[in-house]
């Protein structure tokens, strides 16, 4: 799952899914490369790191990505933890029930982030919000570094 061969030929008009991995929710943003932008799609539920993979068919089958990008918790040493191996876990996953190239980016801090970007309502906001919120973070990352 190493990007770096397959950002070099990403087309600037595709788009991808990026995922806030978590034990019992998946946030879920969609963007565009040509825009380096992305916008929150939802949150799923997982059962212990299991998606709802029903839920989230139709939302592939809507967006047609052109890949699928996750965020990677990483110690802020940037060492892994059992987060880290579990959202590898997903990305494969994910791989392979779509055929699709699955990419990881380091998400550190970014839920805090997505939290802080949300504007005076940030304290009310739900979780679900802020899982989305930090999909459109660790996509619009991994866009950026796309263009780098």
């Amino acid at each position: 799952m190493s990007a770096d061969p397959h950002r070099q030929s990403t087309p600037e008009s595709a788009r991808y899914l990026g995922f806030d991995f978590g034990t019992c929710s998946i946030g879920i943003a969609v963007g565009n490369a040509l825009t380096g932008t992305a916008s929150p799609c939802g949150v799923i539920r997982a059962q212990q790191g299991r998606p709802d993979w029903d839920a989230l068919d139709p939302l592939l089958a809507q967006w047609q990505p052109a890949g699928l990008v996750v965020g990677l918790p990483l110690h802020m040493d940037a060492g892994e933890s059992e987060m880290s191996a579990a959202a590898r876990r997903f990305s494969r996953r994910l791989a392979a029930r779509y055929h699709l190239p699955a990419f990881m980016v380091d998400e550190r801090l970014s839920s805090r982030e997505a939290s802080g970007r949300m504007d005076g309502k940030a304290r009310i906001q739900s979780k679900a919000q802020n899982d989305a919120a930090a999909a459109c973070l660790i996509l619009e990352t991994w866009l950026q570094e796309c263009r780098d």
